[in-house]
């Protein structure tokens, strides 16, 4: 028997595998405070539910009108990506946004969108760079994320029933891909089963030397992801049957993980870095190389064509809430 309980301040989720002592819990609780039931989950700090045979849709849709309404853009013409693919603002000129506190509430407001919106992560993550002094050319490109998501306010990620706890991830690296510092973008897209389960979209602190050590971390922060992850299942009393398979688009970096000889010609990498190998050495990890056309985390480092980024967005399982076929 199993019973999960999320507590934040003052709302609170119940779950678990015995619906009677789901319900025994909830009359313990009335009897010490004064609660509201307020049955099958619907709707949670922004979050909405909907629910369809063996599956779940989890969406923020009143969040996203409210945020088009705050800022002005209810009637804006919407577009089919969030970021164009030729983008060449730079933090260095331009003109100076007339409303920095406008920018800053937007970006954060964006920042939570995040949650339930991964295909957004990485445009997301790319205008919150500039925070600290907006410019014009990138108030454009958050306007252009609020238009994509007036395209998409119907959509939402998609979590199937499934009996598979295993767990997979794709990782990826735009080497030197900031115009101005020249730091890479990392990112990564976990899977338990079917279902996506943790996301990131970075830029890596420090410049790389070469597109294998920009891969090479991308690939480190998921592998540290992953092994946070299954602690966690393991306080969640759930187990995986195999070793966590990450994949890698970088056929250098793949050896890098289990070939020490490679590791002479790559000094510069960051010694941290280098638990990837010892978890791979322990059989706690497979690493295995995938071919950039299949590479999922792409969306998560750069910015996509339309067809690129509706095919990688339905392999993310965000889908409609009119069909989730």
């Amino acid at each position: 028997m199993v019973t999960y309980v999320l507590v934040y301040v003052d709302d609170i989720l119940v779950t678990g595998n015995q619906p009677a002592h789901i319900t025994a819990l909830l009359q313990q609780l009335a009897s010490e405070f004064s609660i509201k039931d307020l049955g099958r989950l619907n709707f949670f700090l922004g979050f909405e539910a909907t629910y369809q045979p063996d599956e779940v849709i989890l969406s923020q849709t009143r969040y996203i009108t409210n945020l088009l309404q705050r800022a002005g853009m209810v009637d804006c013409k919407p577009v089919l990506t969030p970021m164009a693919t030729t983008n060449k603002a730079s933090s260095t000129g331009g003109v100076a946004h007339s409303d920095p506190t406008q920018y800053r509430s937007i970006d954060g407001t964006l920042q939570y969108i995040t949650l339930t919106r991964p295909d957004v992560a990485f445009s997301v993550n790319r205008v919150c760079q500039f925070m600290h002094n907006p410019t014009k050319d990138y108030w454009s490109m958050e306007k252009r994320i609020l238009r994509y998501l007036k395209h998409t306010i119907k959509y939402g990620l998609r979590i199937t029933k499934s009996s598979s706890q295993d767990l997979q991830a794709f990782t990826d690296a735009d080497w030197a891909g900031d115009g101005d510092d020249k730091k890479s973008t990392g990112g990564y897209a976990i899977y338990m089963g079917p279902n996506l389960i943790s996301w990131a979209s970075k830029k890596q602190k420090t410049v790389a030397r070469s597109s294998t050590e920009s891969e090479y971390k991308a690939l480190a922060d998921a592998c540290a992801e992953l092994t946070w992850l299954q602690s966690l299942f393991g306080e969640l009393s759930l187990s995986t049957t195999q070793a966590p398979v990450l994949w890698c688009d970088n056929i250098r970096a793949t050896y890098l993980s289990a070939n020490p000889v490679f590791h002479a010609c790559t000094k510069h990498i960051e010694i941290d870095f280098h638990f990837v190998r010892d978890k791979v050495a322990k059989k706690e990890l497979q690493v295995r190389f995938i071919s950039t056309k299949d590479q999922i985390a792409n969306i998560m480092t750069k910015g996509l064509g339309t067809t690129r980024f509706s095919f990688l967005q339905n392999k993310l399982k965000i889908r409609s809430l009119k069909s989730s076929s």
